[in-house]
């Protein structure tokens, strides 16, 4: 591993501009952005994951995508808030101490997840939980050297002190899917973890947004909601179906088919999490691309498809988990920037909804402070595209309905 001197020695100055690419769904028009680092300078600094900007960067974005003269600091700028609210996030201003706690921490998501989480300045406390291996997992994290406190909790009888005092829960728990299994096959192990999971945020942190990554989404977040509303702390706006990485996929492939900066390139992805619930709209993609009807059906059906195009690939190893963490990270840093009271912050989650003909359904989202702020809809669409959602309802009608009927058969 290259090292870095505890101080970044001055290079000679440069007429030359150096991009670093980034990228933030920003308001209704999915506008991409960069770091502009006209000229680098000897930057000063203490820890390497807290830099002092010079005034030659001009700031737009959340996730820094490519390698950049900034950059000893690896990791931390996988997602970091625009403009003003990214010279907020160096500090330790009350704005950027939200509480995140992971559910299933110990996982091939959950790991990940949690070293991204914990390279964030805007996380200041992160705590784990699982069934196993979590106090080991947070030793290991709690060694790296950024701010975010960790701790991690082992079994249900430490799940409440996990999630007290939390803004923010992820929740990957659960199985993984093996090859020749569906989403859909993981319902009845998940269906029961992210059940006892929520009615625990529901007792223990009513006031926390709720970001379910537990397949099959679907099914899990009616099973969210139906939980929560039994304990009398339902809130609409808060509680998540993460399909960011439905959006990431979109993006990367678009990018490839077209020789662009897949930094650049904006997929909303509305419907749902599985198979032909997703569907891409990239009738709405910025910029703007003209494929072909084969490479378009070609392309669309591999975004439906990537999961098992993973869980093919690892043979049995397992499913999305990196992508997945990437994606779960992406998300949350754009809630908590939304929290934080950055405007113009936009993500597509499947939540409940009224803009299509089934209880829920995922479309680009305004978040706010309180969670959604705005549902911006389906927008206009193809003809294509019109008849995928049109395909897509009677699946998800079956899934909500599934994960609806499970809450109210409970004991």
């Amino acid at each position: 591993m290259e090292s870095f001197p505890s101080r970044p020695p001055a290079e000679p100055a440069t007429n030359s501009s150096t991009f670093c690419h980034a990228s933030h769904f920003n308001g209704g028009t999915f506008s991409r952005a960069e770091i502009i680092d006209s000229r680098r300078k000897e930057l000063p600094f203490v820890n390497h994951s807290y830099h002092k900007l010079n005034s030659n960067q001009i700031i737009y974005k959340n996730r820094i995508r490519a390698p950049c003269p900034l950059q000893p600091t690896t990791l931390s700028a996988l997602a970091r808030p625009a403009g003003a609210a990214l010279h907020r996030s160096f500090s330790t201003s009350a704005q950027n101490n939200a509480k995140v706690a992971v559910l299933g921490a110990s996982g091939g998501i959950g790991q990940p997840l949690a070293l991204l989480l914990k390279n964030s300045p805007l996380v200041s406390r992160l705590t784990l939980y699982d069934i196993a291996h979590t106090p080991g997992v947070a030793a290991d994290l709690s060694h790296i050297e950024t701010r975010a406190t960790v701790k991690g909790y082992l079994g249900p009888e430490q799940l409440p002190d996990c999630l007290k005092g939390c803004d923010v829960v992820v929740i990957p728990a659960g199985v993984p899917r093996k090859p020749g299994m569906t989403r859909n096959d993981l319902f009845n192990t998940n269906a029961s973890i992210v059940a006892t999971l929520t009615a625990a945020c529901a007792q223990h942190c009513p006031e926390a947004m709720i970001c379910v990554i537990s397949n099959p989404v679907n099914s899990t977040i009616p099973i969210a909601t139906e939980v929560f509303k039994k304990h009398g702390a339902y809130d609409p706006n808060k509680i998540f179906g993460v399909t960011t990485l439905d959006i990431v996929r979109a993006n990367t492939f678009i990018a490839e088919l077209k020789g662009l900066d897949p930094a650049r390139v904006n997929v909303p992805v509305i419907g749902g999490h599985a198979g032909k619930t997703i569907i891409p709209l990239i009738s709405q993609c910025t910029p703007k691309v003209d494929l072909p009807q084969d490479q378009l059906t070609a392309v669309t059906g591999r975004i439906q498809e990537a999961g098992t195009e993973v869980v093919k690939a690892k043979a049995g190893a397992g499913s999305a988990t990196l992508s997945m963490a990437y994606a779960g990270a992406r998300f949350v840093f754009s809630l908590v920037d939304a929290m934080n009271g950055k405007e113009g912050v936009v993500e597509c989650s499947f939540v409940k909804s009224q803009e299509a003909d089934c209880a829920y359904f995922s479309t680009p989202l305004l978040l706010g402070k309180k969670g959604i702020e705005k549902n911006l809809g389906i927008g206009k669409i193809s003809p294509s595209e019109e008849k995928m959602i049109a395909e897509a309802i009677p699946e998800l009608k079956a899934s909500i309905k599934k994960g609806e009927e499970f809450v109210k058969n409970m004991k």
